[in-house]
């Protein structure tokens, strides 16, 4: 089985546990995924299914779209809400001072990550020092985001929740964006709720939750939810009549024309063979899938 499941992560589990849901439907061990979304957050998980693996660095570096719910007027120390959580005493300033503040947090800038964070700093992970309370300074990082638009405003008693559609590139914590939205505000804010909505060329409404695929598991046709990686990878095609020197690591002349660059590379049939870049018309091999003979 080679391939990506399209699965709709619910709230309240990591990532790895979803992992290992699909290692125990497939009996498979060579199960990952693109791009962690935290335990309080939900929506589209890129499962990849065998060989797939292979492909994660490509799957996971596109951009990627999120519904988030900032909470301002109170300040978590986890700047999720996780918390634990206490009120700013601060009043939530207008709709100006919100809409300038928004405006801080779109484009291209450094961003720190959370202390509550994956992040790893001399071999310490962020969020067990945190716990530990020895935080670590985590240096920040450039990050790009295309587009934060206020969906919705509600205001509640001593708290405004912003409903936010974000679209932004790989490594952008949208829990920095909330902290340093009430941070500009002063008067805190955190992120209450988070939903991706698109990552990996993949889109929340066609994803696939655990329930159902332990049903299509118990049917023998969990194969249904596993989609052609080849479609998902975000490169030109070169496909290649004769594929031996390319699985045996050689370099392969391909047709005239052919930009430089790095190409998926299939079989004339369509079956995948991995990753190569091309020079001068010569494809040199990157990623060469040790069995082709699996539809991808």
């Amino acid at each position: 089985m080679l391939g990506v499941v399209n699965l709709d992560k619910p709230v309240g589990v990591t990532s790895h546990d979803m992992v290992g849901l699909m290692r125990r439907l497939t009996g498979m061990r060579r199960i990952g995924h693109a791009g962690t979304l935290d335990p309080l957050a939900s929506g589209v998980l890129p499962i990849l299914v065998g060989a797939a693996t292979r492909f994660s660095e490509e799957l996971t570096g596109g951009r990627k779209r999120y519904a988030a719910e900032v909470r301002l007027g109170l300040r978590s120390v986890t700047d999720d809400g996780e918390g634990p959580i206490e009120p700013s005493g601060v009043p939530v300033p207008d709709r100006a001072a919100i809409d300038d503040a928004l405006a801080t947090q779109r484009g291209t800038f450094e961003q720190r990550p959370p202390a509550f964070s994956a992040r790893k700093q001399a071999g310490q992970t962020a969020h067990r020092a945190a716990r530990a309370g020895t935080p670590l300074n985590l240096p920040p990082r450039m990050v790009r985001v295309e587009r934060l638009d206020l969906v919705d405003l509600i205001e509640g008693d001593g708290w405004v929740d912003l409903h936010l559609d974000v679209v932004c590139g790989a490594g952008t914590y949208i829990r920095s964006i909330a902290r340093d939205l009430g941070a500009e505000l002063g008067c805190g804010g955190y992120l209450h709720a988070l939903r991706r909505v698109e990552a990996a060329g993949l889109h929340v409404a066609d994803a696939v939750p655990p329930m159902d695929l332990e049903a299509l598991a118990a049917a023998g046709e969990l194969g249904r939810a596993v989609m052609p990686v080849t479609d998902l990878l975000p490169l030109p095609r070169v496909t290649l009549e004769d594929a031996g020197a390319f699985l045996h690591g050689s370099p392969t002349p391909v047709a005239a024309g052919t930009p430089d660059g790095r190409h998926v590379t299939v079989s004339h049939d369509g079956r995948l063979l991995g990753i190569g870049t091309v020079s001068g018309g010569v494809l040199q091999p990157e990623k060469v899938l040790a069995d082709p003979g699996a539809r991808p």
